[in-house]
Parts: C-alpha cells; sequence; structure tokens
C-alpha cells in the first residue's frame, strides 16, 4: 500500500494580525513562522507521519527558494518525487487574525509547470491497492491526466478541489472520495450533484462543527475536537490526510472513526503557529491513530 500525493509545494510566510484586513486597509502584523507548506506537501507530510509509505510528485524552480524547499522535503523524507521546473518556486502568504480566521494567497507557477508527462511517470509502481491525493493547483492537464492514470491503475483517487478550478467539473466521475469546506461545496452544488457525478463518498469539513461524511447510502457526523485556536494554516490538509491515513491503514473506506481521527489532528494543529511545524508528530499521530 502507497500514497502518492500530486500537488503543490511552497515557502509560507505567517503573518498575526488582529482582524483580517478589509479592502484598502494598511495594518500592523506581526511574524510567526516560515514554514514548509503547499496543499500537497501538507498532506504528504501528514500521511507519511501516519506511518504510510508516500511519494510526493511536485515541482520547484531552479532558485533559492526551491533549494530550501528541498533541504526541508529531505528531512522528511519527501524528495525523492521532485522535479526543477522553468519556474519561479512558489510561496504563500499568510494572515492569520486572533479570531482563529485567516487568509491565504498561493503562487502556483511551479506546480503549474509540472507537465503530465512528468507526473504520470512518477506512477509506474502504482496498482489497485494504492492512493492517488490530489488538490487544485496543478493544471488542467496535469490534473486530468494523473486522475485518468490513476483510474487505469485501479488506485483510489481522492481530491480535495482548492483552489477551485472550473476544470473539475469535467473530473468528478474520476474521483472516488471528495474533501470539501462548505463554500466550495456551495459553489459546486452540494454534496448531492458530486454523488450524482460519480463520487463514492463526499466529506464536508464544517470548521468547529465538525464534519459530515455523505454516501449514496447514508451520512453521518462527528463534532469537532475542542481547541484553541491560534493558527488554521494547513487543518484542512491535515484533516484530509488523517481520514485517508486512518482508512488505509485499517483496510476500509472512509467511515466515522477515520473522521473522529481527522478532527482529532486538526484540533492540534490550530493550537499551533506554523504550517509543518503545526502538524502532529509521527508519535501524537501514532495516539491519534490508535484512538477507538
Amino acid at each position: 500500500m502507497r500514497a502518492y500525493v500530486v500537488g503543490n509545494v511552497a515557502l509560507d510566510e505567517t503573518i498575526g494580525v488582529a482582524d483580517l484586513p478589509l479592502p484598502g486597509a494598511s495594518i500592523l502584523g506581526r511574524e510567526l513562522s516560515r514554514d514548509l507548506g503547499g496543499k500537497g506537501a501538507n498532506q504528504a507530510v501528514v500521511l507519511a507521519r501516519s506511518g504510510l509509505a508516500v511519494r510526493l510528485v511536485t515541482a520547484v524552480g531552479a532558485d533559492a527558494r526551491g533549494g530550501e524547499i528541498r533541504a526541508r522535503l529531505e528531512a522528511e523524507g519527501l524528495a525523492e518525487g521532485l522535479t526543477v521546473v522553468q519556474a519561479s518556486s512558489d510561496a504563500s502568504i499568510i494572515l492569520a487574525s486572533d479570531r482563529g480566521e485567516n487568509i491565504v494567497v498561493t503562487t502556483n507557477a511551479a506546480a503549474e509547470a509540472l507537465s503530465p508527462q512528468v507526473a504520470i511517470a512518477e506512477l509506474w509502481a502504482a496498482g489497485p491497492n494504492d492512493l492517488l491525493a490530489m488538490q487544485g493547483n496543478m493544471s488542467s492537464a496535469t490534473t486530468a491526466a494523473v486522475l485518468r492514470a490513476a483510474r487505469e491503475r485501479g488506485m483510489t483517487t481522492a481530491v480535495n478541489p482548492s483552489p477551485l478550478r472550473p476544470y473539475f467539473a469535467d473530473l468528478w466521475p474520476l474521483v472516488d472520495l471528495a474533501f470539501l469546506n462548505e463554500g466550495e461545496a456551495a459553489a459546486l452544488g452540494g454534496a448531492p450533484a458530486l454523488l450524482g457525478a460519480g463520487v463514492q463518498q463526499v466529506v464536508l469539513t464544517l470548521g468547529a462543527r465538525g464534519a459530515r461524511l455523505i454516501s449514496a447510502t447514508g451520512e453521518g457526523a462527528v463534532p469537532a475536537a475542542l481547541a484553541r485556536p491560534v493558527d488554521p494554516t494547513g487543518a484542512g490538509d491535515c484533516f484530509m490526510a488523517t481520514a485517508l491515513a486512518s482508512s488505509l491503514r485499517r483496510g476500509g473506506s472512509l467511515d466515522g472513526r477515520a473522521l473522529r481521527h481527522a478532527v482529532l489532528a486538526a484540533g492540534l494543529t490550530v493550537e499551533r503557529p506554523g504550517t509543518m511545524r503545526a502538524f502532529p508528530t509521527p508519535k501524537e499521530m501514532t495516539a491519534i491513530l490508535a484512538t477507538p
């Protein structure tokens, strides 16, 4: 069993603010962290810390930022699938408010430059017992090609369509598991529309109200973990990766226990500043995944 994550990697600069600014406002902030981030890398790190074999398929530019990203990925054991492209390495600017809210602005020049051919080549050893996880940062051509290649190999496909891109409308028949927040779900017509398009299970993350798991046969809900929010950056990625890891390690489909594990991991994440450094450690993930 192996997890393949095809997605972006970036350096995150997080600035703390009292409140998120209105258009045209100039406000003061404080530097909270400089950390490895990007939705693809976030999910890959949490999956790896859960004890799964993971290959992150991603891209950086031949610049100083790319060198720092490579070093940080090597520390997590996730640099083997890294490709250098002719583009600037990606970065994120994050405003994290004292209310536990945030705004994330991410560049994706390097992610967009990863070609379908290079990405598909990284799946050469993948088979029916393996997982593919994707997000919305890659080009339409690469996203479609990788999902089709995964379907041909019998892989389970999981997608968080963030940021929302128009091309996903044609790709839902290739997706088994969809992870969305309320805003994304509303923009896409809700869980019934996705199930009707071929998605097998839909997970809705509801912030402080927990999460819902919806399929054609019914739905269930889990409450959020008690937490004192400091920085929500990456919590959604941590949630998705933990839910997937929980189900994969137990050899089954997504269920209530997987979501309970996911809310525990996400709750721990929001109580810490930063991105990767806020995620549960391997020891913490072991304890979370042992929870009934």
